[in-house]
C-alpha cells in the first residue's frame, strides 16, 4: 500500500480538494486527504495524506501553522477577505506605530469569534451555506493562541505580517479584527501558508512540477510514515511482537524512561506498525496501540529491549 505524506505548493485558485483530486490521478489511489484547507485564493503549503497516513492526521492536525498574510486597511468586507463584498470604507488610516503597537495586543490567547463564511457546522449545516441564506447565526467565541504576530510590511492601505498561531485560528478573522482594533476595518487580500507542524514550504513540490514528473517524481517525494512525527519516540518490535500488536494486543516494555499517557511510534522491519500509548500497571510498563497501519513489513529481529509475556496484561487493559 502506498502511504506517506506529500508536500504540495497549493497555486492560488484551486480549492484544496481540487489539489486532493489531482494527486489521486498521479498516484492513481483513492485514499488521499489533507491537513487543513485553504480557501482557493490562498497558496503555499498543502501536506497531503496518502493511505494510511490518513491515519496520522489527529496527531498532526494540531500542530502549530506558520502563515504570511497581506491585508488592507480601510475596507471591510462579509467575508473578511477579497471574496466578499464590502460592508465599510473610510479614508482615516493609522500611522504605522499604532499598527505596531495595535498587533503587538494580539500576541498570546485570544478569543475569536468563527467567520460566518467558513465551513463549519451549525445545528447540521456549514455555516456558509447559512450566510448565503442571509441567515444571521451568533457564534461563540473560542480560545486560539497567537504565537507569533510580527509586522513585515507596511505600504497604506496595505500591511503584511507574519503568523504562527495554534489549530483553529482563521487568519482572515485576525485581520478583521486588527482592523476593527485600529478603528478603520480590514479584510485579507493574500494568504500564504510556510509551516505546518514539523512541515515546511521549503520542502514542498508543486502541483505543476508533480504532474509534468508524473508518478516516479511523486513516490521520490513522499515522507514515510515512520518520519512524519519527528517528535515521537520511536521502539522496534521483531516480527513476532508485531503479529500481536496487528491483533492489537499490548507488549509489557522493559524500559523504564516512559511517561505515563505517552504516545510512541512503534517500528518493525524500519517502517510504522503503530501508535501505541504508554500504560503503567503497578511496575510495569505497557504499550497498548491505539493505531495500527497496514503494510507489507518483512520480518526481522529488533535490537530493542525484549518486552515480556503480555497476554494477561493486555486483557486487564483492553
Amino acid at each position: 500500500m502506498l502511504s506517506g505524506i506529500l508536500l504540495i505548493d497549493k497555486p492560488e485558485g484551486l480549492s484544496s480538494f481540487a489539489v486532493v483530486r489531482r494527486a489521486r490521478r498521479v498516484f492513481g489511489v483513492r485514499k488521499v486527504g489533507h491537513l487543513g484547507t485553504l480557501d482557493p485564493f490562498a497558496t503555499g503549503l498543502s501536506p497531503l495524506c496518502l493511505g494510511e497516513a490518513t491515519k496520522l492526521a489527529p496527531y498532526l492536525l494540531p500542530g502549530a501553522k506558520t502563515y504570511r498574510a497581506t491585508l488592507q486597511l480601510g475596507v471591510a468586507t462579509d467575508t473578511q477577505d477579497l471574496t466578499g463584498q464590502v460592508i465599510s470604507r473610510t479614508e482615516a488610516l493609522p500611522m504605522a506605530d499604532q499598527i505596531y503597537q495595535t498587533s503587538a495586543r494580539f500576541i498570546g490567547e485570544i478569543q475569536q469569534v468563527p467567520p460566518l463564511y467558513s465551513a463549519l457546522h451549525h445545528q447540521g449545516q456549514r455555516l456558509y451555506k447559512l450566510a448565503r441564506r442571509g441567515e444571521k447565526v451568533e457564534l461563540p467565541p473560542r480560545p486560539v493562541t497567537i504565537y507569533r504576530l510580527a509586522v513585515e510590511e507596511i505600504n497604506l492601505p496595505w500591511v503584511t505580517i507574519m503568523v504562527k498561531c495554534s489549530q483553529g485560528t482563521y487568519v482572515r478573522t485576525l485581520a478583521a479584527d486588527l482592523g476593527a482594533a485600529l478603528g478603520c476595518g480590514a479584510h485579507l487580500t493574500a494568504l500564504r501558508r510556510l509551516e505546518i507542524g514539523p512541515f515546511r514550504l521549503e520542502d514542498a513540490i508543486t502541483l505543476e512540477a508533480l504532474e509534468h514528473g508524473g508518478l516516479e517524481v511523486g513516490l521520490a517525494r513522499i515522507i514515510p510514515l515512520h518520519a512524519c512525527l519527528p517528535g515521537m519516540r520511536q521502539v522496534k518490535v521483531d516480527s513476532a511482537e508485531a503479529a500481536k500488536v496487528r491483533q492489537g494486543q499490548a507488549l509489557v516494555w522493559e524500559a523504564a524512561d516512559f511517561h505515563p499517557e505517552e504516545l510512541v511510534q512503534m517500528l518493525t522491519a524500519g517502517e510504522m506498525l503503530a501508535l501505541a500509548r504508554v500504560r503503567r500497571l503497578e511496575d510495569l510498563v505497557v504499550l497498548a496501540p491505539v493505531r495500527v497501519f497496514l503494510g507489507n513489513q518483512p520480518a526481522a529481529v529488533s535490537d530493542a529491549p525484549k518486552p515480556k509475556a503480555a497476554s494477561k496484561i493486555a486483557e486487564q487493559i483492553g
